[in-house]
Formats: structure tokens, C-alpha cells, sequence
């Protein structure tokens, strides 16, 4: 499983929402409706699932799902 098919179920998982709408450039907060608490809550999972830590000076940098890729591959 690569890495967006990895993050892409923890979306779903986390956010509730479809697979289907899980693209590279979709926005966690604007397409996906995620508040602050729902994108910390995020950032935990893939924490888990990847093994990493995430600095919290880094959650405003998260806006799309493109981001958490980069994000989790810089880890």
C-alpha cells in the first residue's frame, strides 16, 4: 500500500468521509469540513499508523491531502 492509499483510509477513517473524495487537492477544511480538533485528531492517526510525530507547528501548515504526504514523507 503506497503512502496516499495509507493516508487516504485514515481520512476516511477519521473525517467520516467517502474515499472517492479523497484526492491529492482536496482541502481537509473546506471540502472535508474538518475543525481544528477534527485535524489534530487526524494528525494523531497518522501519527499511529505511520510511526512519526508530527510537531504541532506544523498543523497550520496542513491544508490538503497533498500536504499530509509531504508531511508524513518528511518524517
Amino acid at each position: 500500500m503506497d503512502t496516499f492509499e495509507k493516508v487516504r483510509g485514515i481520512i476516511v477513517d477519521s473525517l467520516g468521509v467517502e474515499a472517492d473524495a479523497v484526492t491529492e487537492t482536496a482541502n481537509i477544511k473546506e471540502d472535508f469540513g474538518a475543525d481544528s480538533l477534527a485535524v489534530v485528531e487526524l494528525v494523531m492517526a497518522l501519527e499511529d499508523a505511520f510511526g512519526i510525530s508530527i510537531p504541532e507547528e506544523k498543523l497550520k501548515e496542513i491544508a490538503t491531502v497533498a500536504d499530509i504526504i509531504a508531511l508524513v514523507g518528511e518524517q
